[in-house]
């Protein structure tokens, strides 16, 4: 099968992780539009060229997974910046009702997120005035918003009080037009969806909270979805980077007319209830919404599932990965991870896929987790591992790669394993925080800046992260070796690293 995919930037998390999932089957020919039609960061992409390439692929497809962000804005981050016009919006709009017209039979899965409302001061992916305004901005919404609902406490009125008096009104007019256009075209997608253009649409939110702008948006697109009676056609949901992925399983599900079944087994027996960090949900609430979204069917027996999700949550308060050496008492007192490990090599004993979802952790992946498994020597004998960013990133890649990876490549599902490794645990729980507390400073460098020498860290980066790997993993992946490894500082800074992996079989 033939698949379009326009991501919703460059970045590897949207690009490379899902073209190795998309290559651990030889069913799928995922096709992406050239690297350099990309934008950069804040540089938008060339929407024309995108747009030209699209019309012209579009003949000899099955299927288009489309992300309208990067469609009309030129990426993720250009939809918080732009200054388009309504005549521009409009044009999207009217080329995409002529394109399904054009090109009937290619189903459009499109994707297009809700503009997140970030609690903290930083202009690194939002306008410049974020940088000293942000957090300002985030709690004048939220506690605004809160108030409509219920009654604020004293310091939160006089906080309210404090933040309008000091807030430049510019900033909130630039800020509030800005997701009044991206909320106006969030609904008109919902319209396309309703007239029949798009085939599914998801429309995830990005580090949402209960109040604020992000909240109120939402209510909005829920109404309007309820008004049109798109219940199955439309889900809406936490998440953004795991957008492509998620919909490539639907894709791929659909077009080979099935439905996997996915059972959950939980390391803690609370977890399911926990809201995780930057979402909205629980955990448990979330895990319906992908399961939908990619396709599957959420089963209550084991024996009647095609894959256990092995879901690692934490016991009851959830931490940054980087923190975990100072990790809560929780995670500990209210879970039980030597069962946990013990009931998935169960799993695999009896020949079930076993698919792991590691969210304990904000931005990152589970020491105790991998070192038992490694203990216990599974770590190569299950179909996915992924723990990165938020859960729901986590969460919508994992399944993707299990549904994509029931009957793929062994060779290739192990060395996606090694690459979310080497990313998700070795860099992001531990490397990362080593560099930007010890290394950075050395050399003059900051997190959000690695400025003329993104090639220092990341040769260091490539020597820590074969450290780390070569001690710590000591029981899996025997028949392996690291042929090659080189990694990469996509927008120049230390939040995310691409990994160039190249892994040799020993016979």
């Amino acid at each position: 099968m033939r698949i379009i995919y326009i991501p919703i930037d460059e970045r590897p998390c949207n690009t490379e992780i899902v073209k190795r999932i998309a290559n651990s089957t030889p069913e799928i020919k995922l096709i992406l539009p050239p690297n350099e039609f990309f934008g950069n960061k804040k540089s938008p992409a060339h929407t024309e060229e995108l747009w030209e390439w699209l019309n012209v692929e579009a003949k000899n497809c099955h299927a288009l997974i489309l992300s309208i962000d990067m469609l009309i804005y030129g990426g993720l981050i250009p939809s918080r910046l732009h200054y388009l016009s309504e005549d521009t919006g409009m044009r999207w709009l009217n080329r995409l009702r002529s394109f399904h017209r054009n090109h009937a039979n290619l189903p459009i899965y499109a994707f297009n997120l809700i503009m997140r409302t970030p609690s903290y001061s930083s202009s690194d992916e939002e306008p410049d005035y974020y940088e000293d305004w942000g957090r300002e901005i985030f709690l004048n919404s939220y506690l605004h918003n809160k108030s409509k609902h219920e009654d604020l406490s004293q310091k939160e009125l006089i906080q309210l009080h404090d933040v309008q008096l000091r807030l430049p009104e510019k900033y909130v007019e630039d800020y509030e037009t800005r997701r009044e256009y991206n909320l106006h075209i969030n609904e008109s997608m919902l319209e396309l969806a309703n007239e029949g253009v798009f085939t599914f649409l998801a429309i995830p939110q990005d580090d949402s909270s209960e109040y604020g702008y992000t909240a109120k948006d939402q209510r909005v697109i829920l109404s309007k979805r309820e008004s049109l009676h798109l219940y199955e056609k439309v889900l809406i949901y936490p998440g953004a980077d795991e957008a492509g992925a998620t919909l490539l399983a639907r894709v791929y599900n659909d077009l080979k007319d099935c439905c996997p079944k996915i059972f959950p087994i939980w390391s803690s027996i609370h977890g399911p209830q926990i809201t995780p960090m930057y979402e909205d949900r629980t955990f448990e609430e979330s895990m319906k919404f992908h399961i939908r979204a990619a396709g599957c069917l959420l089963v209550d027996d084991a024996n009647s599932a095609d894959l256990i999700l092995a879901y690692n949550t934490p016991g009851l308060v959830m931490q940054e990965s980087c923190d975990q050496y100072n990790k809560d008492a929780t995670y500990t007192s209210f879970r039980d991870m030597k069962e946990f490990v013990s009931q998935m090599k169960r799993y695999i004993l009896h020949g079930r896929k076993i698919i792991v979802a590691d969210s304990a952790y904000a931005n990152g992946g589970d020491f105790d987790l991998i070192t038992l498994m490694d203990e216990k020597g599974i770590l190569d004998k299950i179909v996915s591992y992924k723990g990165w960013n938020t859960n729901c990133n986590t969460l919508g890649t994992t399944l993707s790669q299990g549904v994509i990876g029931q009957n793929g490549y062994s060779v290739r599902l192990q060395e996606n394993i090694i690459y979310h490794l080497l990313d998700d645990y070795f860099y992001q729980a531990e490397i990362r925080k080593e560099l930007t507390t010890k290394f950075l400073p050395n050399h003059n460098l900051s997190y959000f800046d690695l400025k003329n020498k993104a090639d220092l860290v990341n040769k260091e980066r490539d020597r820590r992260m074969i450290c780390y790997f070569t001690e710590k993993i000591k029981n899996s992946f025997p028949q392996i070796n690291i042929e090659e490894l080189y990694t990469y500082a996509p927008w120049n800074r230390m939040f995310e690293c691409g990994v160039r992996l190249k892994v040799k079989f020993l016979r």
